[in-house]
């Protein structure tokens, strides 16, 4: 008999339409909140990962490819100079500047990160033959003058660089501490500067050379 088939079938379409708005609403709501947690995780002033997204990302590349890992430390030289110049406005628009050319040195293979103040990281994927003519891509990018409105405003950067090979480890606070002792060996000249072993042993507070952020609060060094 057909007439209980066809009785039937208006009811499973109605419930099946009613369920796919209620589908929906639940993907919208999921994609939602992870773009708010995506967006919990980044620096608001320069979209890039803050110290722990980029740290877990920085540690699976140096990691699982530690044949061309290269883990960077870039500073803004006379950042200070700057904000009191040419006033905190313009500091911002330089420190986002850096930021966007960091991000697209690093590329779709690495990772960039504020690590707070004028401080940058970025861990990537460069062949060993590579490394110094890419090093010297970031410096020159790094120090293209940045304008902030009504003018433009020169800037510089000194850079460290740190690799599981010339360093010995794969270890990624030993490699920044190995890219923060060479960013400081080339402070102020425009030349980044690939750590090696002597650069790992240098002495250290709270896994950072001393005198600089989060170096204070223990007494100890590394």
């Amino acid at each position: 008999m057909p007439a209980p088939t066809l009785l039937r079938q208006p009811s499973r379409t109605l419930v099946i339409a009613a369920a796919v708005p209620l589908a929906l609403a639940a993907l919208a709501d999921d994609v939602r909140v992870r773009r708010q947690l995506e967006a919990a995780r980044r620096d608001p002033l320069t979209g890039l990962h803050l110290r722990d997204g980029y740290t877990n990302r920085a540690r699976q590349i140096t990691a699982r490819h530690s044949a061309d890992a290269l883990v960077i430390l870039v500073d803004v030289d006379h950042f200070k100079q700057i904000n009191d110049t040419h006033g905190h406005a313009a500091g911002d628009r330089v420190l986002a500047a850096t930021a966007q050319r960091l991000a697209a040195w690093a590329g779709s293979r690495g990772i960039a990160g504020r690590l707070g103040g004028d401080e940058f990281a970025a861990t990537v994927r460069i062949h060993p033959a590579h490394r110094r003519p890419r090093l010297e891509q970031l410096a020159a990018a790094l120090t293209v003058p940045v304008d902030v409105g009504d003018r433009l405003v020169d800037v510089a950067a000194s850079i460290g660089a740190a690799a599981p090979d010339t360093v010995s480890t794969t270890d990624l606070p030993l490699l920044q501490r190995a890219a923060d002792a060479a960013m400081y060996a080339g402070k102020h000249t425009g030349r980044p500067v690939l750590a090696d072993r002597s650069h790992a042993t240098v002495p250290s507070v709270n896994g950072r050379r001393p005198g600089r952020p989060g170096t204070h609060s223990l007494g100890a060094g590394a």
